[in-house]
């Protein structure tokens, strides 16, 4: 059963899972990783270039959908949105991975009730597995009820349910984070029943 994070009574963050969920959350972290996993530096690569993450040579936008909106160009010059992510793509590869890498340690270190000590972590990654979710299944503010209502055996149907139970996972956690950026007082936010 879906609980969705809760604050404790002393102000963690903890998220209850059963042993489905946490599995499913396992495997769509390290789905994540293999979509942002920085490339190998090449044996003839600069050695500062290398040391600084920098990408030596020509890059561009990836030609899987899912991982070019996970890494978009910045600008829109070619030369330029190539030169920023020559510069500054591998960071953010390395801080999607830590992301999820983050989340995994954290899963595999709870029982039931995961702590969560990192929420910008669980943002990250849950805001990435979304991205790359909602991409593959092409889903819109115009087509998300056609999707919701998908019959059990279309392919895409999976899909959106567990991009639909990651946004009411991410909709929790901010919640937690920040009570009155959605109406909710320190009084009505979802608190977890012990402490553990």
């Amino acid at each position: 059963m879906t609980y969705g994070f809760q604050r404790t009574a002393t102000g963690r963050v903890v998220l209850r899972v059963d042993d489905v969920e946490r599995g499913l959350l396992m495997s769509v972290a390290r789905q994540v990783m293999d979509l942002v996993q920085p490339a190998e530096a090449s044996p003839d690569q600069d050695p500062l270039a290398a040391q600084l993450g920098w990408v030596d040579g020509d890059v561009g936008i990836s030609d899987d959908p899912a991982v070019a909106r996970l890494l978009p160009d910045a600008y829109d010059d070619p030369d330029d949105a190539r030169d920023f992510r020559r510069f500054t793509e591998n960071d953010l590869r390395q801080s999607k991975m830590q992301h999820a890498m983050t989340v995994v340690e954290e899963i595999e270190r709870s029982g039931e009730k995961v702590a969560v000590t990192s929420t910008d972590s669980w943002l990250g990654l849950l805001n990435d597995a979304r991205i790359a979710i909602g991409t593959r299944i092409q889903i819109s503010e115009d087509n998300h009820e056609e999707l919701a209502g998908l019959p059990d055996d279309d392919p895409r149907s999976g899909l959106f349910h567990v991009y639909d139970w990651l946004t009411f996972l991410q909709e929790s956690l901010v919640r937690c984070m920040d009570p009155a950026l959605y109406g909710f007082s320190d009084d009505n936010v979802p608190v977890a029943e012990d402490e553990e």
